[in-house]
């Protein structure tokens, strides 16, 4: 079938890239915003310009934020002796909403692939090093990558690598276990044996 609008398909293709959508997901957002009132697609379009010039990288954290440190690296009430290390902002945004942990973070943007083809050096690692290495406060390096293949392979990696660069410091993984409110019969046996083995 020949396609009715090449610079459409582009659109859909370009949406196509950004994680959690299908190209059936990136086909109905690409002809909403195309659709009836495209004034909500010039907002989305002069918002996306603008956050690509504002938005960077905290020098401290790696983080995204406007300002050249983010406002947590910032917050001198931060418990500077943490260090919470976390995949992705969105990662360290649930985090945060928890109001359970008060230290600082470093933010990855990846994780440790090898099928990928991304190792240490595509991830900030070693951005994370010279940080531990340089700052004296810290006594605890708190890691929150997520229970994946990926996550695991690059908890391992950090873990040695602290060992090495600063073996004074404390690392530690954040506790894997049982969700609340789910009975032990529909939870898969991997879970089961994370909290059996991370028990307390």
């Amino acid at each position: 079938m020949p396609t009715l609008s090449p610079t459409l398909d582009e659109l859909v293709d370009a949406l196509k890239r950004l994680p959690g959508l299908g190209p059936r997901s990136a086909s109905r957002i690409a002809e909403q915003l195309l659709s009836d009132d495209r004034r909500q697609a010039a907002k989305l379009l002069k918002t996306l310009e603008r956050a690509v010039k504002t938005v960077k990288h905290c020098e401290l954290c790696n983080t995204l934020t406007d300002e050249v440190v983010c406002p947590i690296c910032a917050d001198a009430s931060r418990d500077r002796t943490k260090i919470c290390i976390v995949e992705t902002p969105a990662d360290q945004r649930v985090i945060e909403e928890t109001m359970a942990y008060r230290g600082l973070y470093f933010v990855l943007m990846g994780l440790i692939s090898p099928v990928k083809g991304v190792g240490a050096e595509d991830i900030n690692m070693q951005k994370l090093l010279e940080r531990v290495k340089k700052d004296k406060l810290v006594r605890e390096v708190l890691i929150a990558t997520p229970f994946t293949p990926e996550g695991d392979a690059t908890a391992h990696f950090i873990a040695k690598a602290m060992a090495s660069v600063a073996p004074q410091i404390r690392v530690t993984r954040l506790a894997r276990g049982i969700p609340a409110g789910v009975e032990l019969e529909y939870t898969d046996a991997n879970t089961i044996a994370g909290a059996i083995f991370g028990r307390r």
